[in-house]
């Protein structure tokens, strides 16, 4: 099987990525549905991951070859400025972010685990995949009520579009003809992960 572009992947695998971009939380927040707990809830179990993002990350570049380093090093600077705007909300919303990562939290934690062992184009590319997933579902729940508004637009701004596309850009060029299967067996987990993510805010709802 030959290798494919990351940009394919999504439309090969549509209904695994409609569910994870444009989820039930997805909906919910996006018709002012979500109840205030059940956001708040989701927002500290963020801040737990994009901590373990930030970690993977740094582990990435350490293993990157030449040309990827300098998106994957902006993208750790950008992800060290979010741990900080995160703070900053939840000080204002009084949330306690020390609470414990929730199951589908540690199990997101444990996947990026495993991607240290991947190739790097194979982790690079489940990198971009978060990524990509990230804009995609927040410019949906951005289509909605302006409740939740204001995170939508921190989560869709030209800059982080543009970063988004330069880690495509990266994970194309890195590619040493990996297994495809590989890839794409990484991206799957990646959109499972997501999903179950979503999902966890749901649980305080049901």
């Amino acid at each position: 099987m030959s290798r494919m572009p990351v940009g394919g992947l999504p439309p090969r695998h549509a209904t695994a990525w409609s569910h994870a971009t444009q989820h039930p939380f997805l909906e919910a927040v996006r018709d002012g549905t979500i109840t205030e707990s059940a956001f708040a809830a989701w927002l500290v179990q963020d801040y737990h991951f994009v901590s373990d993002l930030l970690a993977f990350q740094g582990r990435l570049l350490a293993r990157a070859p030449r040309r990827a380093q300098a998106v994957l090093a902006g993208g750790a600077v950008a992800l060290v400025d979010e741990l900080s705007w995160f703070e900053e909300q939840a000080a204002a919303q009084q949330l306690d972010l020390t609470q414990p990562p929730r199951p589908q939290t540690a199990a997101y934690s444990v996947l990026l685990s495993e991607l240290d062992d991947a190739d790097v184009p194979v982790a690079l590319t489940a990198l971009w995949a978060i990524e990509r997933v990230y804009l995609d579902a927040w410019s949906f729940a951005a289509r909605g009520i302006p409740a939740y508004r204001v995170f939508a637009a921190h989560w869709t701004t030209p800059e982080f579009a543009t970063y988004v596309s330069e880690l495509e850009q990266a994970a194309d060029a890195v590619a040493t003809r990996p297994a495809q299967q590989d890839v794409e067996t990484a991206f799957l987990a990646v959109l499972d992960a997501e999903s179950c993510f979503w999902a966890m805010a749901l649980e305080d709802e049901a």
